[in-house]
């Protein structure tokens, strides 16, 4: 059975994106870490199925395909530029981006069926609309988030509706140079 693991950086105050919908604080790195930037490399050429919400689709359309993130970041984005996408959109006329596929309906029932498939991993980054949806069924294996050190004061939180307490357990943490913590959960049983 394929995984779905839910992939997102967090500012200390927990939100994944700024009040006006901006991620550019997760790529502050004022304090060099080649650890961190191995550990980064390392985690795009992991492969498997990307999914996303309209709102992060539509942030990373903007960037990866360019040649400044060809430039600034080269591994990462041929991984993202190659591997499969799938946006969830009931507003999207077409999904351009490289590899993407739209679905306009039925997310939970969309997931069960390709967690059901033979093929890799799939992973949510940013949509925490679809982080939400996905929680209230239940169909997300794994919580990785890196909590970075800068506090924004308001903005988008990754849960912002579960529909109830989601108890978790701690799996994995790593501390880096940089102040980024990851921490990993699964759901509790």
């Amino acid at each position: 059975m394929r995984r779905v693991t839910v992939f997102n950086s967090t500012s200390l105050d927990g939100y994944f994106t700024d009040a006006k919908n901006d991620m550019s604080f997760v790529a502050h790195n004022p304090v060099p870490d080649p650890e961190w930037d191995a550990f980064v490399a390392g985690n795009a050429s992991g492969g498997g199925t990307l999914l996303f919400g309209r709102l992060t689709y539509e942030l990373m359309v903007k960037f990866w395909p360019t040649p400044l993130a060809a430039q600034q970041m080269p591994v990462v984005a041929e991984r993202m530029n190659n591997l499969s996408k799938v946006v969830f959109s009931r507003t999207l006329d077409q999904a351009t981006w490289n590899n993407t596929r739209l679905v306009k309906d039925d997310l939970p029932g969309t997931i069960r069926k390709m967690k059901n498939e033979s093929g890799t991993d799939m992973a949510v980054l940013g949509s925490g609309s679809i982080v939400s949806q996905l929680s209230q069924h239940g169909l997300i294996d794994e919580y990785q988030v890196v909590v970075i050190p800068v506090v924004l004061g308001q903005g988008r939180t990754m849960f912002p509706d579960t529909g109830g307490k989601l108890p978790l357990k701690l799996v994995k943490s790593r501390s880096f140079a940089n102040g980024n913590v990851l921490l990993c959960y699964e759901p509790k049983p």
